[in-house]
Parts: structure tokens; sequence; C-alpha cells
């Protein structure tokens, strides 16, 4: 058998973020959540053509099979929440500078309006979904299911 997937240690003590997400989101989003999902993972892959596979080709192999969504959700799921927590920091934030900031500005006419349409897709996506940027083409763009860019590469 493979080595089962782990839960990743947040890179950061479980209060370094508060007060604008609390020790207690974090341990429950953590502990909970992104834990069970590696478990469920864990549970679903043993013995399957997924065994031995890393997060990104089963994520890829799965997505839009519907006889494989309990497979794709877990890890897609690890995937997601992985990458967040390593996208945030302690002191973190702001306005961007740079590139980033004149591709912000092109595509959503500043960075207020872009964080107040990157608010309303969070907040509009159904269930426990996520909103990402994403770079398509060259071209900065807000989407609510990331399952479809996975196997895309964006630069």
């Amino acid at each position: 058998m493979a080595e089962p997937f782990v839960l990743p240690p947040l890179p950061y003590a479980s209060d370094a973020l508060a007060p604008v997400i609390s020790a207690n989101t974090i341990g429950f989003h953590y502990g909970k959540h992104h834990k069970t999902y590696v478990d469920n993972l864990n549970k679903l892959v043993p013995g399957t053509e997924f065994e031995g596979k890393t997060l990104e080709q089963i994520v890829n192999a799965t997505a839009g099979k519907a006889d494989k969504a309990g497979v794709f959700n877990n890890a897609a799921q690890v995937w997601n929440h992985t990458f967040y927590w390593n996208c945030l920091k302690a002191g973190g934030g702001g306005a961007p500078r740079g590139d980033l900031a004149a591709k912000i500005d092109a595509a959503f006419g500043g960075f207020d309006n872009f964080k107040k349409e990157f608010a309303n897709a969070a907040v509009t996506q159904f269930g426990s979904g996520w909103a990402w940027l994403v770079a398509d083409a060259g071209a900065l763009k807000l989407v609510k299911n990331v399952s479809m860019y996975f196997g895309r590469t964006f630069r």
C-alpha cells in the first residue's frame, strides 16, 4: 500500500492570523474539516487506480466524473485547504503592487472593486465552495468552481 496522505502542518501558529481569523476558526477548519478530508481520502484510495498517485493526479483524473465524485471531492478539498493555509501569513494582506496590481486594475477597475467582486463570488458560492482569482490566457478573472481548471496551465 502507498503511503497515506497526511495533514500538513500549518505554516504558522493557530492564533497567528487573529483577529482576522481566530485560533478557534482555524482549529475548526484545519483540525476538523481539513483533517476529515485527508482521513476520507485515505479510506477511498487504497486498492484503487489512485493508490500511489499525487493529490494533483487524483484531482485531474476524477474531475467531472460522477462515479468518482467522492474521491474528487475529498482530494480537491485536501488540495484547496493546503493551498489556502499556505496563501496566508501573519501581518499579510493589503493591496498588491507591481504587475499583479496592474492586472487587477485592468480586469476589475481597481483593487477596491476587485475586493467587492471577490467577496460577492465567495458569498454566492453554493455550499462550502471556494472563490478563486485565476490567470487564464494572461487575463485575471474570478471563478467559483476551480475543478474545471485542473489540468490547465495558468500563467
